[in-house]
């Protein structure tokens, strides 16, 4: 089913109230121009067919309102040559040829109003139209806006990010030569125990053998 089922649906409708409530404006309003035109087209085939059938009647006045018109002659005819019987023959011809005239005239009444009130729908459903298609160009302009903006502040959202991933990275790096400092200082610290420990067991050994050479010097002796 289309955005409109009826004619009258169009041409009543508010389309900015349609399109304030759409969840996708753009989209609707394309189904709208689309089912505007294809009414447009079902209303000017109409239209089409009505002057068509209004020209054949036309054609069909034409021919009985000339035969009416020959059988009055006739009626007048006999009457001069004093034939009243043929007189009443050709007039009660003539009054059937009239009536299938006023029936065919009210036909072509109706076909007037008809072509009247097609015309004046063709009219508001063009204006629609125009409204719909000026919406749609409007829509398109803002979409348009919004995706540059949009594109945009996201750039300048991701150079955010990428800022602060830099300073992130920096800091850690700052952090990571702290850490390396301490670890040298730790370093340091470390190689000068063990040389200190070092000092220590070489110097006892140094008083060991201080020692044994005192205790052998001394047994040499006596």
């Amino acid at each position: 089913m289309g955005i409109f089922s009826r004619f009258t649906d169009i041409v009543n409708s508010n389309i900015n109230a349609i399109l304030d409530k759409a969840e996708d404006p753009e989209k609707l309003v394309r189904l709208m121009i689309q089912e505007m035109e294809d009414t447009l087209v079902e209303v000017r085939t109409a239209a089409a067919r009505s002057i068509a059938d209004k020209k054949q009647l036309n054609r069909k006045l034409s021919v009985l309102e000339s035969e009416a018109n020959d059988w009055h002659q006739k009626a007048e005819l006999a009457i001069n040559k004093g034939r009243d019987d043929l007189a009443k023959a050709a007039l009660a011809e003539k009054n059937r040829v009239s009536a299938s005239v006023d029936n065919l005239k009210a036909d072509y009444q109706h076909i007037e109003e008809g072509l009247a009130k097609l015309n004046g729908d063709i009219a508001r459903l063009e204006e629609k139209l125009g409204d719909a298609k000026t919406r749609q160009k409007a829509l398109l302009m803002r979409h348009a806006t919004t995706s540059s903006r949009l594109n945009v502040r996201k750039q300048i959202h991701e150079n955010k990010i990428d800022d602060a991933l830099v300073r992130f990275e920096q800091f850690e790096r700052k952090m990571e030569g702290m850490e390396g400092r301490i670890e040298a200082y730790d370093m340091g610290l470390k190689k000068d125990l063990h040389r200190e420990f070092s000092d220590l067991e070489s110097s006892e050994s140094i008083e060991e053998e201080l020692k044994e050479l005192k205790d052998r010097m001394g047994s040499g002796s006596q």
